[in-house]
């Protein structure tokens, strides 16, 4: 289902070219994430002051925020190119070792996903990071020698959204560490009004306001939805974008005042009806909706409980009482009879 999802905070094929055009290509145009912005500003001014390459960046956090859009600001900001892979596409210590020694001096290597990389082809960061070099071993068994090869300084660039994946050694060799969190209504109302002037939308700012709402925090949700309402005001409303018209596209994509979908109504309403509130297993519930464990760990739980809809205790999910409200129920009353809970319509 999560590859259907409107909201889904994960790139789609089909928008490779649209949010490219979009994108921000420096510092200045890069709208939220304050903090990291200013950080990542002084880390460069001071590398290229110094004539230096810039020490290694991670940047974590939920998909959607513009990890690779920063990391590609990064690179335009120093003045190199930048090389973009991910950690499942390098499959064997040859593959990295081929774009490593390919590297031109300062150039930016983006690895998306890195938590994803594979252990042996781990081992060989580990020196190329440190200290700019790569052993190769040729041969096997007891003729085995190993060859060390020098590499340009370089800049590795690491993307992911789970850093607690990442074994100690990797994570320690990143110099910088920047964690982007979930954009607030204000930044991506700028988001929006900023992509509808280059995809040229008209669009009143209590339109925008209405998509960043339903945005859930994230600027690749809150432009899917731009081009979703765009489409509505196109046939429905004479191509201007309302708060009106916007509440109506919204309505007709089933995406609620909170940004959930009917995917997210169904895990609530599973924990709630079927297993009366809760707590109820991981497995259990992903078996309830049709849903991998992983899926519900990592896709549609952080904004779950985020929104403080459901809690994880030691014996699983349970609903809170926001949730019931959300979904027009009553908070559940314990039966003195017997022990069950009672919903009612509110």
């Amino acid at each position: 289902m999560e590859h259907n999802r409107l909201i889904s905070p994960e790139r789609l094929e089909q928008e490779d070219y649209p949010e490219s055009s979009i994108r921000p290509l420096c510092l200045q145009d890069y709208i939220g994430q304050d903090k990291v912005k200013e950080n990542i500003r002084i880390f460069i001014s001071a590398a290229l002051e110094r004539k230096e390459s810039l020490d290694h960046v991670l940047l974590s956090g939920p998909p959607g925020l513009g990890k690779t859009t920063l990391a590609a600001i990064v690179a335009n900001e120093i003045g190199k190119p930048i090389r973009k892979t991910s950690g499942p596409a390098i499959e064997r210590p040859g593959d990295l070792a081929a774009i490593l020694t390919n590297l031109e001096p300062g150039e930016v290597l983006f690895i998306d996903e890195i938590h994803r990389l594979n252990r042996t082809v781990e081992e060989i960061m580990y020196p190329a990071m440190e200290d700019y070099v790569i052993d190769i071993v040729i041969g096997k068994g007891p003729a085995a020698r190993t060859l060390r090869i020098d590499l340009p300084p370089f800049t590795l660039i690491g993307a992911t959204t789970r850093p607690g994946l990442l074994s100690s050694p990797l994570r320690d060799r990143f110099g910088i560490n920047c964690r982007l969190d979930y954009y607030t209504e204000e930044d991506l109302c700028q988001i929006i009004l900023r992509a509808a002037g280059i995809l040229n939308i008209d669009i009143e700012p209590q339109g925008a306001v209405e998509i960043a709402r339903r945005s859930r925090g994230t600027p690749r949700v809150a432009n899917r939805l731009l081009r979703r309402v765009r489409d509505y005001a196109m046939v429905k409303a004479d191509d201007c974008i309302n708060q009106k018209v916007a509440e109506k596209a919204l309505q007709m994509l089933e995406i609620d005042e909170w940004g959930l979908d009917m995917v997210d109504r169904m895990i609530l309403e599973a924990i709630i009806y079927k297993f009366n509130g809760g707590p109820v297993g991981l497995e259990t519930l992903a078996a309830a909706v049709s849903e991998e464990q992983d899926t519900l760990t990592d896709v549609y739980e952080p904004y779950l409980l985020k929104m403080g809809l459901i809690q994880k205790t030691p014996r699983g999910r349970i609903a809170t009482e926001l949730a019931y409200r959300h979904l027009g129920l009553r908070y559940p009353r314990q039966m003195e009879s017997n022990g069950l809970f009672s919903l009612s319509d509110e």
